[in-house]
């Protein structure tokens, strides 16, 4: 099935402040949302739009990078056929890392390529699971503060927390015993460490974490720390999320060798559509569970997150309401939440709002 050819690529970042600053890691912080809007239009004028989320810290990318990066692409994608996926990923693949604009890259041309269908991601991607339970990403801050916020996204409808660790084991345990005094068994929490714990000290912090009643935790130790990653994920204390060591589908088949993980978090920011599917799938077939993760995405992002977590391998809680972090967002209405439930296929008519992009772009 032939379809109209790519006539253009380009970039155009903005920047949305954020409420206060996300915190993470042992150093890591985060006030605005700096990222790309990334523009895949057809020669037939049909336009396709994903969002990149740029993390200098994490990927080694910047707003700049990503527009150059999609620059140096664009003059191989010219005039390839929109329904060509294999000639398409053959040149969004043929550069190494770059990981958010090469994800972003990925959900424009699926974006492109059901709109010169006359459909839209919601006709190509939805999955079976269209109401989907979301969790929020609760950054490092005083004890007060993470209370506090948590209370906000809670009242408008998040009943699961993401709650970033990693700098102070003692202040990280008595933030959680407040947040599960505060609301009981209502909503459930887990922990980021973020790759911050040692090998000698990862088995009492994540038996710690279980007795404080968290669900599972993502990366407690150094993603080059393999073996003992391995071993650690053996001794079966508490669940363990892989995000920072199955960056891609060969990081997750050296994973899936070493069985070091229970829970897969993809990231459609990172992974786009095609790789996304692809490691739920194999994760899937080992018996791993499977989330979708939020490299801080606003709106639009949040949308693409959105489809991907209604798949089947979906089965935990995803991060889909970070734009409750935002001051501000570019799409036309504001996400809402209902007793811990995103319904996506409400999420349809959602559009980019072109005043708040010209506000916000940079």
């Amino acid at each position: 099935m032939s379809g109209p050819g790519v006539a253009r690529v380009e970039g155009i970042p903005y920047r949305l402040p954020l409420r206060g600053t996300l915190a993470w890691g042992a150093h890591s912080a985060l006030d605005a949302a700096e990222h790309v809007l990334v523009r895949v239009t057809l020669d037939d004028g049909t336009v396709g739009t994903a969002e990149a989320t740029p993390r200098p810290t994490i990927y080694g990318e910047t707003p700049q990078s990503v527009v150059a990066i999609l620059q140096h692409l664009e003059p191989a994608l010219k005039g390839l056929e929109i329904t060509d996926e294999a000639a398409l990923n053959r040149v969004r693949n043929n550069v190494a890392n770059n990981h958010t604009a090469r994800g972003a890259l990925d959900m424009a041309l699926w974006d492109a390529r059901a709109r010169a269908q006359g459909l839209t991601l919601w006709d190509t991607l939805l999955g079976p699971n269209p109401r989907v339970r979301v969790s929020f990403i609760l950054g490092i801050g005083t004890p007060a503060g993470m209370l506090a916020e948590a209370e906000r996204v809670v009242t408008v409808g998040v009943r699961c927390l993401k709650v970033k660790v990693g700098r102070d084991h003692a202040r990280d345990l008595a933030v959680i015993r407040d947040l599960r005094r505060a609301f009981g068994e209502d909503v459930q929490l887990y922990a980021d460490s973020n790759e911050t714990l040692t090998p000698d000290l990862a088995p009492a912090a994540l038996a710690a974490m279980r007795e404080a009643g968290l669900t599972y935790v993502e990366e407690p130790l150094p993603v080059r720390e393999l073996r003992a990653r391995a071993d650690l994920h053996a001794r079966s204390i508490l669940p363990i999320v892989a995000d920072d060591s199955c960056f891609t589908p060969a990081d997750l088949a050296r994973e899936l060798d070493f069985n070091t993980f229970d829970i897969l978090n993809v990231k459609t920011a990172r992974n786009g559509f095609t790789d996304g599917l692809k490691m739920l799938r194999a994760a899937a077939a080992q018996g791993k569970r499977g989330m979708v993760g939020s490299q801080a995405s606003s709106g639009l992002g949040t949308l693409h997150a959105a489809l991907l977590s209604t798949q089947a391998e979906v089965t935990e809680p995803c991060e889909l309401s970070f734009v409750l972090k935002l001051e501000d967002d570019l799409l036309d209405r504001p996400l809402s939440f209902q007793n811990g439930w995103l319904d996506v296929p409400a999420l349809r008519d959602y559009q980019l709002d072109p005043v708040r992009l010209a506000r916000y772009q940079c």
